[in-house]
């Protein structure tokens, strides 16, 4: 296993930080059996991959094993966001038959946190991600991990989430403040349980922290019964 130097929790001020302990919290009371959680949104800019990637690090702080997992095969953006300036084997290699799974994970200055990066743009993101080797990679490391999180593009542009989340145990919708309407955010948790996985519940994310208390009191109820985390990242 190779090694990247990243860092994750040192730009969190105390609300983002205690936000994320919240979500952590909350994704460890969904049982034992929830160990593999895809992320989503319903739209790009709404924070998906930064609540992922947080939650992630959150959950090592605990002393549990975490892989990270980047399967954003058609715009992603966290190499650069991490600056990663090392030459990087990732995702869309290992699901090409081009690189074995030891070649992908990539141990990170996190302390039981380690990454697998999206890779080179494919011709066929949606295939490959539906394909018998990602099945396969999440089976063997589900053996290695406590937790292994998964960033997916937003569902509600493309299906790539819908078969990344057919081989979850739950997911996570990322909901930007203002940015959606109800019947979009309920269609795409329908599209979700339509790949037969539980939707854990949704993050509220880019609130107005003079307006948190309107969201959680009433708005946020709209989206899903309940909350898990309201964070500013």
């Amino acid at each position: 296993m190779q090694s990247v130097n990243i860092e994750l929790t040192a730009s969190l001020d105390f609300r983002s930080y205690e936000a994320y302990n919240t979500l952590r919290t909350n994704i460890q009371f969904c049982g034992r059996d929830t160990q593999i959680i895809c992320v989503t949104s319903c739209t790009p800019g709404e924070g998906k991959s930064t609540v992922a990637l947080r939650l992630a690090a959150s959950l090592a702080e605990t002393g549990k094993k975490i892989l990270f997992i980047d399967a954003d095969l058609r715009k992603s953006v966290l190499v650069k966001r991490l600056k990663v300036n090392q030459s990087i084997t990732g995702l869309s290699q290992y699901l090409s038959g081009m690189s074995k799974p030891e070649e992908v994970i990539y141990a990170t200055n996190t302390a039981g946190l380690d990454i697998i990066f999206s890779g080179p743009m494919p011709p066929n993101p949606s295939d490959l991600l539906s394909n018998k080797y990602f099945r396969a990679l999440l089976e063997d490391q589900r053996k290695v991990y406590d937790y292994i999180i998964i960033d997916t593009p937003p569902l509600g542009l493309v299906i790539d989430s819908a078969n990344v989340a057919e081989n979850c145990d739950g997911a996570v919708i990322v909901i930007q403040a203002d940015a959606n309407s109800y019947k979009f955010v309920q269609k795409i948790i329908k599209q979700l349980e339509k790949s037969n996985c539980r939707v854990l519940g949704a993050v509220l994310n880019k609130v107005d922290e003079k307006h948190q208390k309107r969201y959680y009191g009433r708005r946020y109820k709209q989206y899903y019964g309940s909350a898990y985390a309201s964070a500013d990242v």
